[in-house]
């Protein structure tokens, strides 16, 4: 399986959404975990990196 590459301050698109309804999510740190921030609440979270790869249905490039 090929591993996706993302950068801090990528903007990712899950594939379903955040309770809030937002879709989107800013990378804030990179590592075995990824730190996003919600889009829509400004909600920080701390999610495995396994989870957040199954769950990508899109990456944009920083804003």
């Amino acid at each position: 399986m090929e591993r996706k590459i993302i950068k801090v301050s990528d903007i990712l698109r899950l594939k379903k959404p955040h309770p809030c309804g937002s879709y989107e999510w800013k990378v804030l740190r990179l590592g075995s975990d990824i730190k996003m921030e919600c889009l829509g609440c400004g909600r920080v979270v701390t999610v495995p990196r396994s989870k957040i790869e199954k769950r990508i249905k899109e990456i944009l490039p920083e804003e």
